[in-house]
């Protein structure tokens, strides 16, 4: 900080000032003041020498008169004796030797004097020139009271006290100077007493504002500087404790924003974006996504939530809409924030509905699946069953054949309801497996032998390869029995004629590989993620007879991650299809 802004350079100056100013108000009064008393001294000394002068000259002879007279002049008090027949007598000085008895004489107040026989006591200026202009006081008495006696003139100058003056002026400039440096040396002493713990408090307020709470001013003084710190302190130690509790607040309200599974945004009246939390970011970060580089700036935000934002701010009231990016549902939730009776902004509040509309899709093509799988074999049964009974079947040979296929089909709807008692239990976490400790190799062996003449019959290629030693797993046997035969199954069946399916096994400390790969027709891309649903079908066309309900392969997923293992596949049309299936060794 400049010298000159300080407090110390103010306070000086306005010492100074009003010192200056209180030296100089005096010098001037004291100046008029000894003016005024020495014209008036002045005037009374020459008014009693000019009156004893008188008394003399009446009572003693006119030599002896005179002679005393002139005893009781100074040397700087001149006389005019002007007796009858105009006989002048002259005692001058040398400093008024200019001045003349018709000088004196021309003045009214003399000339007043003069023509009343009294005495009078009167100043003026001897001079034209204002620069050398004298002036002079004179007193006139007439002699024994009476001017045809004659007049005595005493005169003096009064310009013998501008040396006083000058000596009083140089007294009181000294006086003053002495006081301005007596003032300068107590100001900045007691200007250091308080701008040091001013000083303090200054640095400590600058560290208050970089945040260091902790700081406080030592207390030095019992006056208004020390009182100030004492409420310095309290003041820091107050915002230390309330930055900790809203440091805190905060803290836990990121806390729980973050461990939201609802995204949440915040935004001002003027809609800027001001809090958002992960789930709300990873909703921006989609729809940043769906616009490409059209969004440059990532403060912006979906169309469709800035409409409902104004909404919100406009009416008072919540909004409600859906949005959807990326294939996923989003329903968006925005309620405005007050200030105590204005709106101040708004929160948006985004629940990711993906999963509870994809449970809505399949609770209705749950529903439309097994109208739709019971339909066909309930109107078989009814359909052959009346045959029957109709007699439409004459002979035995046709009932026989009408009754096998009420067998078939009745079987056919036993499966059903199994594998979705099965699917059920399974989905509901009551799956029971009866775990024992199973050769890996030779459990696969036994397995796949099954198919062997199932792939012989679709003249289709069937190979087992097992790598690794002979090691042992605890699983169930027959939960993965059930898991293979569905994925072997569905291989061999959806691979033409000429085709290959390959079987290959490994295990390690990590766990169990096994890998079921066939040169099928492949299943589309867009129809990947849904091969583990309930009732999917690689081919939609194969609704009837062997080709299962679709349901196989979501009972095999429960099943594999009823041992903490996983199945994935991977498909290309015409290329084939590859299941994999991992078990872990370490399941607990």
């Amino acid at each position: 900080m400049k010298f000159w802004r300080s407090v110390v350079f103010k306070l000086w100056i306005t010492f100074l000032l009003l010192v200056s100013v209180v030296l100089t108000i005096l010098t001037i009064m004291l100046l008029e003041y000894f003016d005024e008393t020495y014209k008036e001294q002045t005037a009374k000394s020459l008014s009693a020498t000019a009156l004893k002068i008188s008394e003399v000259l009446i009572e003693q002879d006119k030599e002896i008169g005179l002679d005393i007279s002139k005893e009781l002049l100074d040397n700087s008090v001149g006389a005019f004796i002007v007796f009858p027949e105009k006989e002048i007598y002259t005692f001058s000085v040398s400093n008024l030797e200019d001045i003349t008895l018709s000088t004196l004489q021309k003045n009214k107040e003399m000339t007043k004097s003069i023509s009343n026989n009294e005495s009078t006591v009167t100043s003026f200026d001897l001079g034209k020139e204002k620069e050398k202009a004298q002036q002079v006081a004179v007193a006139a008495s007439p002699i024994g009271g009476n001017s045809s006696n004659g007049m005595v003139y005493v005169y003096q100058s009064n310009n013998s006290i501008d040396g006083s003056k000058v000596s009083t002026t140089k007294f009181i400039v000294l006086a003053a100077v002495v006081a301005i440096i007596l003032t300068t040396i107590f100001a900045f002493f007691l200007l250091t007493r308080i701008t040091a713990p001013l000083r303090s408090i200054r640095e400590a307020a600058l560290k208050l504002a970089q945040g260091d709470f902790d700081t406080k001013i030592p207390i030095l003084s019992q006056d208004e500087i020390g009182e100030l710190g004492v409420a310095f302190n309290e003041m820091a130690r107050r915002l230390n404790f309330n930055m900790n509790a809203l440091s805190q607040e905060k803290e836990q309200l990121n806390n729980i924003l973050s461990g939201m599974a609802d995204g949440v945004i915040t935004f001002n009246k003027n809609g800027s974006l001001l809090i958002t939390n992960p789930p709300a970011e990873r909703f921006l970060q989609h729809w940043y996504y769906e616009q490409g580089e059209q969004v440059k700036d990532k403060s912006q935000i979906p169309n469709q939530l800035k409409e409902l934002f104004q909404l919100a701010v406009t009416t008072g009231d919540e909004q409600i809409d859906e949005i959807t990016l990326q294939g996923r549902n989003w329903v968006m939730i925005v309620s405005p924030l007050y200030n105590k009776e204005n709106i101040r902004g708004a929160i948006v509040v985004i629940r990711d509905m993906t999963e509870e509309r994809k449970l809505d899709k399949l609770r209705i093509d749950f529903i439309a699946n097994v109208s739709h799988e019971l339909r066909t074999p309930i109107s078989m049964l009814q359909g052959y069953s009346e045959a029957i009974v109709d007699d439409i079947a004459e002979s035995a040979e046709d009932k026989k054949e009408l009754a096998r296929i009420i067998y078939d089909e009745s079987l056919r709807m036993g499966r059903l309801v199994n594998e979705f008692l099965d699917l059920a239990r399974m989905e509901a976490g009551h799956l029971d497996l009866n775990k024992e400790s199973i050769e890996v190799s030779s459990f696969i062996n036994r397995v796949t032998r099954k198919f062997n003449a199932l792939a012989r019959e679709k003249e289709v290629e069937f190979s087992v390869l097992i790598t690794g030693d002979t090691d042992y797993y605890e699983m169930d046997p027959d939960r993965m029995e059930q898991v293979l035969t569905n994925v072997m199954d569905n291989c061999i069946r959806h691979t033409n004629k000429g085709g290959a399916v390959s079987v290959r096994s490994k295990s390690d400390e990590y766990g169990v590989f096994i890998e079921i790969e066939d040169t099928g027709t492949g299943i589309p891309e867009e129809d990947l993620p849904y091969v583990f649903e309930r009732f999917y079908k690689a081919d939609k066309a194969r609704t009837r007879g062997n080709y299962g309900t679709g349901l196989g392969l979501a009972i095999a997923k429960d099943i594999v991650e009823a041992h903490h293992g996983g199945i994935s596949v991977h498909s290309k049309i015409g290329r084939g299809t590859t299941f994999f299936i991992f078990l872990p060794r370490n399941n607990e």
